[in-house]
């Protein structure tokens, strides 16, 4: 496939996004699919439609219809179509409400302890322990606590049970066999645990990271692209049509998904791109500059982890609520990290084309 292909298939890609995207998120309007933020910060984006992913995949079966004798893009396509239902069904489930959970204010002039929170006057919180949820009644009865909203929150499946279902895609992966090399060594039965591993990893990477406007699509759009030029740069045009593909899905998204954004990807939609790129840079066999380019939601996951593990404290999780509960605007947190994930991919293909 040569230059122009690519450009074609870019083209393509992009417009049919930027139409499906459109018609779903109208049906989605129709529907009332909408967000309910659990973030304080965002509540205001509040009826935003969600499951905007959902125009991914109208896109890939237009794609696979197109190059249906092309075998990597049916794989990759067929891998991405796999991570979209995952996240579709999670999506489906999370439309249920386990509870209403209380948001809280501080109206006193000192701290308020709350469960495991003090909270400073003025500050908010949702009260989700079962001691806070005691206390709570008692407090705003004292004139201490000012009720201001009860949030739903989706039901959602156990961890240990969505980590088994999102071991298929990476496993799918490996049993089409096209997977034996990585990174100039021959894999074997290796290509079992690395396929299921790198796409474990890249679907909640992705996940985590979409909470922001116009935030994991931008990213991946960055990584995606600078993928492509580090094909041109290898001499492999095999290996850009992936990547433009996938760069294309995220700029035609952007669209609507940037701020403010009229529509949101949802779990359909991160599963989707996370389960497309990792596949994408085990066919291209490019690990070492596929995991640089996606520094930014790798460096988070890992922050986030340490979080879980009680290394460090984050008063939200993940990394970019964090900077946006300390008064970090919204744009300024996703320009950065737009901003990171090119130096990072800049500081990979200068390696690549100078040293490599």
């Amino acid at each position: 496939m040569d230059i122009s292909n690519i450009i074609i298939v870019f083209i393509l890609t992009f417009v049919s996004t930027i139409i499906a995207t459109f018609f779903v998120r109208k049906t989605l309007l129709s529907a009332d699919v909408s967000d309910s933020p659990i973030v304080s910060e965002h509540r205001h984006k509040a009826g935003t439609p969600t499951m905007g992913g959902l125009a991914f995949l109208f896109v890939l079966t237009f794609i696979i219809s197109i190059y249906y004798n092309n075998t990597a893009i049916l794989i990759i396509s067929f891998i991405m179509l796999t991570g979209g239902l995952m996240g579709l069904i999670d999506d489906l489930l999370g439309l249920k409400v386990k509870e209403y959970q209380k948001v809280v204010r501080n109206i006193t002039d000192s701290p308020v302890p709350i469960g495991l929170l003090n909270l400073g006057p003025g500050e908010e919180a949702r009260v989700t322990t079962d001691e806070a949820k005691q206390q709570v009644g008692g407090l705003v009865e004292a004139g201490k606590l000012e009720l201001i909203t009860e949030i739903p929150i989706k039901f959602e499946p156990s961890e240990s049970a969505k980590i088994v279902v999102q071991l298929l895609p990476g496993l799918f992966l490996a049993l089409t066999g096209v997977i034996t090399t990585c990174g100039g060594f021959t894999l074997g039965l290796l290509a079992y645990p690395i396929s299921i591993i790198a796409l474990l990893g890249s679907i909640n990477a992705i996940n985590l990271i979409d909470g922001m406007d116009g935030l994991a699509a931008g990213i991946v759009a960055i990584a995606s692209v600078s993928c492509c030029i580090y094909g041109f740069i290898s001499g492999d045009l095999t290996k850009m049509t992936p990547f433009a593909i996938l760069a294309a899905i995220c700029i035609g998204f952007l669209v609507f998904n940037k701020h403010p954004a009229s529509i949101f990807m949802g779990d359909t939609g991160s599963f989707v791109l996370g389960a497309g790129y990792a596949a994408a840079v085990l066919l291209c066999d490019i690990p070492y500059f596929g995991v640089l380019a996606l520094a930014v939601p790798i460096g988070s996951t890992i922050i986030s982890l340490m979080h879980r593990a009680n290394i460090i404290n984050l008063p939200v999780e993940p990394l970019h609520h964090t900077l946006n509960y300390h008064g970090m605007s919204e744009t300024k947190i996703v320009y950065s990290y737009w901003g990171l994930t090119a130096v990072a991919c800049i500081i990979g293909l200068i390696a690549k084309y100078y040293f490599f």
